[in-house]
């Protein structure tokens, strides 16, 4: 079995990340996508992000009728900063048969480096790289110095041809977030149902 793990802090999950997950699992032959969504990540310790079960429940609302995704808890319950290398290791315990690959997109390859333990994460889980159609590189940033270095020929040979292509969408949460902090629409960049929750919560919203 070949599971792509997705992490990141889904803050909001919004449409670029579900079509990433699909482009990967087409693709890449996944037979199931795990998102999970970080407690605090590591590069992102400069603001609050929105309370866990919130992120987690609007998760649930955006992958619920997919088949072939599913949503894990381990690094809210486990709490406090969630690297990568330790989660990788928990889930290979609960799949002792599958094989985990990290689905990570060109910024965070190019900080791949930097991270806890990066060979281990690469010797291991693949990484599978995300290449937006005519926005995003995969070849150039595994030919910089510092992921070259990291992955060595034969895996940057390996990350190159196995990148994922997906259509070229911009959309990032931040931008969602400054929309609903401004009273704008958010419509069509995120699920209804996601949408709707967030209005609900009265989430992102400067009080």
């Amino acid at each position: 079995m070949r599971l792509g793990v997705f992490g990141g802090s889904f803050d909001p999950v919004h449409l670029g990340h579900l079509i990433a997950a699909e482009c990967c699992r087409e693709q890449a032959g996944l037979d199931q996508v795990i998102f999970v969504p970080a407690a605090l990540a590591p590069h992102k310790q400069d603001r609050q992000p929105a309370a866990a079960e919130h992120r987690l429940q609007m998760l649930s609302l955006a992958t619920g009728g997919h088949p072939d995704f599913t949503v894990s808890r381990l690094e809210i319950d486990r709490g406090g900063v969630s690297y990568t290398v330790d989660t990788l290791a928990a889930l290979a315990g609960e799949h002792p048969s599958a094989e985990l690959l990290l689905i990570l997109g060109p910024d965070a390859l190019t900080q791949l480096p930097s991270w806890r333990e990066p060979r281990r994460i690469v010797e291991r889980h693949g990484p599978l790289v995300v290449e937006r159609e005519g926005l995003d590189d995969v070849v150039a940033i595994a030919g910089t110095l510092a992921v070259a270095a990291l992955l060595g020929d034969e895996g940057a040979a390996r990350v190159v041809a196995s990148r994922v292509s997906m259509p070229a969408i911009g959309i990032r949460s931040s931008q969602l977030r400054a929309a609903v902090a401004a009273g704008r629409s958010i419509r069509f960049r995120t699920p209804r149902a996601v949408e709707a929750y967030i209005e609900a919560q009265r989430l992102y919203r400067e009080e």
